[in-house]
């Protein structure tokens, strides 16, 4: 079984797609960490975020083992992920390694941006993770606080509209749900009722279309 989810950052995809993968058997790949690692990569080799090809050569020499890093879980992997993410080339050299892992039995949950509509086009299921971005802002404030980061909400809030802006329109795998997607607005569930309504979902009769939002 192959599911995946998509959505914005802090839309709390991440934390559902863990739990799904660990009630249903399955592995779990947050495609985003490969991102962040060849932006942060890219960083730490005094590179310029905005060379196509020393990102692309990044991508495709990225060692597995730099994905627990704990680094990449700070705003400078995240902005320079945003960034890299846009170049074809790198989403290119990283798509194979992704459905190589999907396609590995048992099979897997998938969290990105574009596993739905591109890396797994023919997944079992397929969901699409959003929330509000005030919502969003406050949920990355909050998880930086407790993690004892100094940091702004308004800053925040302006990083996150600049990331939807920029996924949503670049002109390789936007940021958009798949037809089929069953979308999740977590704006106002607990990360229990997220859980509970995908699950409910998955195992109560496959993909449907996409006729509304369901919010909670």
């Amino acid at each position: 079984m192959i599911v995946a989810v998509d959505g914005p950052a802090a839309s709390g995809k991440g934390t559902l797609g863990k739990r799904l993968a660990a009630e249903l058997g399955l592995r779990f790949l947050d495609t985003g960490v490969l991102y962040r690692a060849v932006g942060l990569k890219v960083v730490r080799d005094g590179g310029d975020l905005d060379d196509g090809e020393a990102a692309a050569a990044v991508a495709r020499s990225l060692d597995p083992d730099s994905l627990d890093d704990p680094d990449l879980r700070g705003d400078e992997a995240a902005e320079a992920a945003s960034r890299v993410s846009s170049v074809p080339a790198v989403r290119a050299a990283l798509l194979d390694y992704q459905r190589r892992f999907a396609a590995t039995p048992p099979g897997a949950v998938l969290d990105g941006r574009d596993i739905g509509t591109v890396v797994c086009p023919e997944a079992d299921h397929k969901l699409f993770v959003t929330a509000d971005v005030e919502v969003r802002a406050e949920r990355r404030y909050k998880e930086l606080q407790g993690r004892g980061t100094d940091v702004i909400y308004a800053q925040i809030l302006r990083d996150l509209r600049t990331r939807d802006e920029r996924d949503s329109r670049r002109a390789v795998a936007p940021l958009v749900p798949a037809d089929d997607a069953f979308i999740l607005d977590t704006s106002t569930l607990t990360a229990d009722e997220a859980f509970e309504r995908a699950y409910a979902h998955i195992v109560g009769g496959g993909p449907r279309r996409r006729t509304r939002t369901e919010t909670f």
